[in-house]
């Protein structure tokens, strides 16, 4: 009984590992410059702007990663990550933009023309879910929500084969299936247009 017991417990110790998160906060990074280990580009043209800055309102202080380039869909994703099925999220501050005032998580990325994304926008007050296939970007899902510019949100996709929730600030958002995108792929971040954006507390799980 004994040693059944202790199998119990290495069993349940084993899975509770397992569940632990990946998180990145950016504050042993290098002021100035894009993440090491994470591709900062854009899906489209112009130019994307990703480096670590020092923000005194960060939730996790000092750095922030910040998006203030103009370009069509600027992403930045981390290239060791490779997930099928489990979770991303990220704390986001929009911070300006006349055109957009976008902060996104993008998934199952294959490259920076091919992924999924949800997005808050505080120009619109909305989370929306797009697929993004060969660089056209595709709306898919939106709802309704306030997202107060220049304050820390919370923005969470929850991905299990072909069914997906957003979350934002621990509400639900939206659900939305499909299939475009199946197989398993890299977790990253996204603005829209002139969107200068603040990404902070970036954490993902699955397999």
């Amino acid at each position: 009984m004994k040693a059944f017991a202790g199998a119990t417990l290495v069993v349940a110790g084993a899975l509770t590992i397992a569940a632990v998160a990946d998180s990145v906060n950016f504050d042993n990074a290098p002021a100035g410059q894009a993440p090491t280990g994470w591709t900062a580009t854009r899906t489209g043209s112009g130019i994307a702007k990703w480096t670590i800055e020092r923000d005194d309102t960060a939730p996790s202080k000092p750095n922030v990663l910040k998006q203030s380039g103009v370009a069509t869909y600027p992403v930045c994703f981390k290239d060791d990550t490779n997930l099928k099925d489990g979770f991303v999220e990220v704390k986001f501050k929009s911070i300006s933009g006349k055109e957009d005032q976008a902060g996104g998580v993008v998934w199952r990325l294959k490259d920076a023309n091919n992924y999924y994304v949800a997005r808050a926008n505080a120009l619109e007050d909305n989370v929306t879910i797009y697929d993004t296939v060969s660089g056209r970007r595709t709306e898919r899902k939106r709802a309704k929500m306030k997202v107060a510019p220049n304050q820390w949100h919370t923005l969470r996709v929850d991905f299990q084969g072909s069914h997906f929730t957003v979350t934002f600030d621990g509400k639900k958002a939206l659900e939305w299936d499909d299939a475009t995108f199946k197989d398993a792929g890299k977790v990253g971040v996204w603005t829209k247009a002139d969107s200068v954006t603040a990404f902070d507390d970036f954490s993902y799980s699955g397999s």
